[in-house]
């Protein structure tokens, strides 16, 4: 399995939703960086299941064990290692699916690529149980970058038709990403964020689940970074956000907008301000070319309906090579893009540090 990203720094995460544990080792971080654990944990507290009746109820402490990497609090040169306990698992719940794959799940085409011998309990390696020690390690590497004076934050842009306020994306102020991410819903307008609980609820009371779009924003991300065609700074951020599980599609700047756009529309003009040069707006979402310009990082991950839902689906039964039906026992998040909001902002830190390293 690909389970390693990163050329400067690499980050390899590990374990099954079942297992005895998951993890990360992440290598190449910068030397006597410190690493505030309590800042981490309130992170990894953001993406916990149990938190509220709009996730799931499987209740993990996502507690992190340093195994290696510092020393009084500071990175040491060692690989980082850390391992999050699994305490709350009902593998019982998943015994059907060795024989009858979930719809919109990797079972079937897991089946097949490992032969039958992919851990199916939880989803094994394919879970979003795997996006604990991601942000274990966005975490880390956020710290980092805040002492560069470079700011991550995202919010909840859409659940279903409801829509939350965009970030400006020419002038958002940092104080605002912190702002959101202190919220137990993130959004930007609340009363936005309780219209979207009410499509969540709504899923849910129907045995449903819904999708929505994480917005992220980077302020302070200097000129300059990233290459052409092939390793261009999108190609890499969107390759670390693809490894999020249920993530469709990601855009930046004005995305898929921009197509019915003209170009004078879509420009950008430059200016000089404050002896910077900058643009007036910023419908490239701060990269062209496949490198950084200075103005603030802007891209959304659209993510898919959870597709575990309570409503009998339609699958095969594989031992017998025949039609069946299912219905899917277990617990899961009506919508996982409520969750997903501090892990696209782990996978942004993770590729922006690696590209200034």
């Amino acid at each position: 399995m690909s389970s390693t990203f990163g050329s400067n720094i690499k980050v390899t995460l590990f374990g099954q939703s079942h297992s005895e544990g998951i993890g990360v080792v992440i290598d190449g971080l910068p030397v006597g960086e410190t690493i505030d654990l309590d800042l981490v944990q309130l992170f990894l507290d953001r993406r916990a299941p149990g938190k509220s009746s709009l996730v799931t109820a499987r209740r993990e402490s996502d507690t992190p064990q340093i195994l290696s990497g510092l020393v009084d609090g500071k990175t040491c040169g060692a690989p980082l290692c850390a391992v999050i306990k699994n305490t709350d698992v009902r593998s019982r719940d998943y015994d059907q699916h060795l024989k009858i794959p979930r719809p919109s799940h990797a079972d079937y085409p897991a089946y097949v690529r490992y032969k039958g011998y992919n851990d199916i309990r939880g989803g094994g390696h394919f879970s979003g149980r795997l996006t604990a020690p991601l942000c274990f390690a966005g975490a880390c590497c956020m710290q980092i970058l805040n002492r560069k004076n470079i700011k991550i934050g995202a919010h909840l842009l859409s659940i279903g038709n409801v829509f939350d306020t965009k970030f400006d994306p020419v002038s958002t102020n940092p104080d605002l990403l912190d702002e959101v991410s202190a919220k137990p819903f993130p959004v930007i307008d609340d009363n936005a964020g309780k219209r979207m609980a009410s499509q969540i609820e709504q899923a849910m009371s129907a045995g449903d689940s819904v999708g929505g779009i994480v917005e992220c924003c980077v302020t302070g991300f200097p000129v300059g970074y990233g290459d052409p065609m092939f390793d261009g700074l999108e190609n890499r951020l969107a390759a670390a956000i693809f490894g999020i599980p249920g993530v469709r599609g990601v855009e930046f700047g004005a995305g898929f907008a921009a197509a019915g756009m003209l170009g004078s529309e879509h420009n950008d003009p430059w200016y000089i301000a404050s002896d910077q040069v900058v643009t007036s707006s910023n419908n490239h979402g701060g990269i062209i070319g496949g490198i950084s310009t200075g103005m603030p990082i802007i891209l959304r991950a659209a993510f898919k309906p959870t597709a575990s839902i309570a409503l009998e689906q339609q699958s095969v039964d594989l031992s017998q090579n025949k039609n069946c039906s299912l219905t899917i026992e277990g617990r899961h998040d009506p919508c996982i893009a409520v969750r997903a909001v501090p892990v696209v902002e782990a996978a942004v830190a993770i590729t922006l540090l690696d590209a200034i390293s």
